[in-house]
């Protein structure tokens, strides 16, 4: 099985990918919802960053740690680093806070210093607001956004005739790297009797929303 595969069954068995009628930040009507959030034990969370830690030593890229966005990047960014770890990759790793903290060290950055190539992990892609943010934090620290890593890539446009993700690799000249996308969701859903009858909904969404 392949590592998109294993996740969405891992994602859906958790109750993390779920069916339905479910309104996007962008106001549409998705008849799917994926909420990191709920991957909310140990065990759930232990597995996910070993997703996401495969998914960044197949995509080959150039690193030299990993930043995780506040909020959800927090935990995502810390078990990666120890998934990785357990691969034999040890990495620096540091998060921010959202208000800048007057005691102690002071500051909105915890962990290693930033500095070198900066591989950001995230859940999802919305409107790019939290990797924007990413980004001019990575770049103020005189370090350099190496990539993204996702668990999943909705593939529907965003504020143009691009994804969301696409958008991301445009502006900002890096890759985006998800564990999973929607083409992968609908080819799990082909291959499941108790989740086909999802598979026309969802193909009709991307026909709408999708890009190619």
């Amino acid at each position: 099985m392949s590592l998109s595969h294993d996740f969405i069954a891992f994602a859906c068995n958790k109750g993390v990918l779920r069916f339905g009628e479910f309104k996007t930040k962008a106001g549409r009507l998705s008849p799917y919802f994926f909420n990191a959030g709920l991957f909310d034990d140990g065990a759930s969370l232990a597995r996910l960053c070993d997703f996401y830690a495969e998914a960044i030593l197949a995509a080959n890229m150039g690193y030299d740690m990993l930043f995780g966005p506040a909020y959800k990047g927090i935990p995502l960014a810390a078990g990666t680093a120890i998934a990785l770890a357990g691969r034999g990759r040890n990495l620096p790793f540091c998060f921010n806070r959202k208000e800048a903290k007057d005691h102690g060290e002071g500051g909105t950055l915890i962990g290693a210093k930033l500095a070198g190539r900066v591989l950001i992990l995230d859940d999802v892609i919305s409107a790019g607001t939290s990797i924007r943010e990413s980004v001019d934090i990575i770049r103020a620290a005189g370090a350099t956004p190496a990539g993204v890593v996702i668990a999943l890539d909705r593939q529907e446009r965003g504020t143009s005739e691009l994804s969301a993700v696409q958008e991301v690799e445009k502006s900002y000249g890096m890759p985006v790297v998800a564990v999973a996308t929607l083409t992968d969701l609908i080819g799990y859903l082909r291959g499941h009797a108790e989740l086909e009858r999802n598979l026309d909904a969802v193909t009709r969404y991307r026909e709408n929303h999708g890009v190619a």
